[in-house]
């Protein structure tokens, strides 16, 4: 548990390219059906907004952090009930590779279960992730 008591889990994979080019690649909206497919199967931009429409959860919209050289790739998440999940990420740089940090937090009404699920979800994206830009 953090400082509010809220349970919050980092779940990281190592990669064999270098931090710029995972940043570059995981910063871009458009390549998030390719990896994140917690976020859906497609994306689009909607004025300053990304929508996926085909989400698991529904509708939602993705808001990124703006571009930066610190790795930052945190965005937040507003489900189609209108609440809005805050999810940090970094690509940190891990002598010629880099490590991809997702800070995965336990919204109050989750089960052990749906927590679990929302892991090994992420934890699927991040080996995507990895497969996508070690092979290219």
């Amino acid at each position: 548990m953090n400082r509010t008591g809220k349970e919050s889990r980092h779940l990281s994979i190592c990669v064999d390219r270098a931090a710029d080019d995972v940043y570059a690649y995981a910063s871009d909206p458009a390549n998030l059906p390719a990896w994140a497919h917690g976020l859906g199967g497609s994306i689009e931009r909607i004025d300053d907004h990304w929508v996926a429409e085909s989400s698991p959860m529904g509708r939602i919209v993705v808001t990124f952090a703006p571009r930066n050289e610190l790795g930052v790739l945190d965005h937040d998440v507003t489900l189609p009930s209108g609440e809005t999940v805050h999810n940090p990420v970094r690509v940190l740089v891990d002598g010629a590779g880099s490590e991809v940090v997702f800070t995965l937090r336990r919204r109050p009404e989750m089960s052990d279960a749906d927590f679990e699920r929302d892991a090994g979800m992420v934890a699927a994206d991040l080996v995507r992730l990895k497969e996508l830009l070690e092979s290219a």
